[in-house]
């Protein structure tokens, strides 16, 4: 639940020595070499920009899935991660194996230049013995960033597979951002995130592990909170572009996130996956989702060679229905992986955040959302935590067969919603 100051959570303060305890019980001790790790193992080797976030995934998955309060949990994954990479990591490098002809790498300077690959398996045992010495330490003194007051979110989040084959989507759900990457300013920062994938789910799983941990060390974030997502989406792309090259993936993904930093909202994406902004019932339009039959769009693909035609909807080259996306290594440049971002004030007057990919809104138009979610939460079982659930249900409903994920973020208590504005006539 978003609050104007921070609320202590009374809850997260007491769970958190016995959650320590249960921990060091079920592992006394570190990992010995022929123990299985209690994760899986993020691929078989990791670029040394790469090790930040996929062992944050690692560690906030495990860390979750114990029930761990999350401000704690955001603490354990940036101390055991920190202090591994602060460590000496020649160790875990491999040898780079020549997987590709020259040919297939083609001819730009930096697909050229060595990288140095780490070993991930070997990573991720470290950094569970890093977790463990650090619960250890902490069952005697919790820091005081663990025991801060946090500013309290209300989000709920469902997706389904619908009638696809596979799930190919992913979605972000980070208020603890300052703490999991150790950011000590004043400005409270929370994260969320929908990617939308095709052609598999490899690029929307690397987005919702990579944009925000890239977008946390991006040195535009204090002041320009907005132009650090854009590039994050674009270094991103970067990345998963040289991994799909090397391990032979076609796919790729949408994106749409959103960063408050403050009072202030920060939004980016690439491609058809939408955010959306009430406030006072009303639905505020944040974006122009990037599709092949914008005219802007047309005209910048055309002008690369490329071509946009109309077969089942408008697509480029004849094949995807996105003209922008992370990934679809084999359609770049005319799938741009270069991001819009916008940022606006907010005033309290709002009421909530919602994200979604484009399985929700083909069918829900924006100005039918707000009925939507009011109707669900005054209904008998009206609940905000289950208000995506519903919104999901209802897409379905009308005949979406895609993928659908929603994510709504209440920026008010949603009992609020139902009360009448001031100035609104009552019946």
């Amino acid at each position: 639940m978003a609050s104007g100051a921070p609320q202590q959570n009374g809850q997260t303060a007491e769970e958190t020595p016995g959650f320590l305890d249960t921990l060091l019980r079920d592992f006394p001790a570190p990992l010995s070499p022929e123990s299985p790790l209690p994760w899986k193992v993020p691929g078989p080797v990791l670029t040394l920009e790469e090790v930040e976030g996929e062992l944050a995934e690692v560690a906030m998955g495990f860390l979750s899935s114990r029930s761990a309060p999350p401000p704690l949990a955001a603490c354990l994954a940036h101390e055991a991660v920190s202090q591994l990479l602060q460590s000496d990591l020649s160790e875990f490098r491999k040898l780079p194996e020549q997987e590709e002809e020259d040919g297939d790498r083609g001819d730009r300077a930096e697909e050229k230049a060595p990288v140095t690959l780490l070993d991930a398996a070997g990573l991720a045992r470290s950094l569970f013995d890093r977790l463990w010495q650090a619960c250890g330490q902490w069952q005697q003194q919790v820091p005081a960033a663990a025991r801060a007051p946090q500013r309290q979110w209300l989000v709920s989040a469902h997706a389904i597979r619908n009638a696809r084959r596979r799930m190919e989507d992913r979605h972000v759900c980070l208020p603890a951002f300052n703490l999991l990457f150790g950011l000590e300013d004043s400005v409270d920062r929370a994260y969320f995130a929908v990617f939308d994938g095709h052609g598999g789910a490899d690029a929307a799983r690397y987005a919702s592990v990579h944009v925000h941990a890239v977008a946390a060390r991006r040195p535009e974030l204090a002041a320009d909170p907005a132009e650090a997502l854009r590039a994050a989406f674009r270094r991103t792309d970067e990345m998963f572009l040289w991994k799909a090259r090397r391990e032979r993936l076609q796919s790729g993904t949408t994106g749409v996130c959103a960063l408050i930093a403050g009072n202030t909202l920060h939004v980016a994406w690439l491609g058809d996956s939408q955010v959306l902004l009430v406030r006072q019932g009303q639905a505020v339009k944040l974006m122009e989702p990037h599709r092949p039959e914008r005219q802007d769009e047309k005209d910048r693909i055309e002008a690369l060679g490329g071509f946009v035609s109309h077969m089942d909807c408008w697509r480029v080259n004849g094949t995807l229905a996105v003209s922008r996306a992370i990934g679809d290594v084999f359609q770049k440049p005319y799938v741009s992986g270069e991001a819009d971002a916008a940022s606006w004030e907010l005033t309290g007057s709002e009421e909530y955040l919602l994200l979604a990919c484009d399985g929700f809104f083909d069918v829900v138009p924006h100005q039918e959302v707000a009925s939507l979610v009011r109707s669900r939460l005054a209904g008998p079982q009206g609940s905000g935590l289950r208000v995506a659930e519903e919104l999901v249900a209802a897409a379905r409903e009308r005949g979406s067969h895609d993928n659908i994920t929603v994510v709504v973020v209440f920026l008010r208590d949603p009992q609020d919603l139902l009360e009448p504005e001031p100035d609104a006539p009552r019946s």
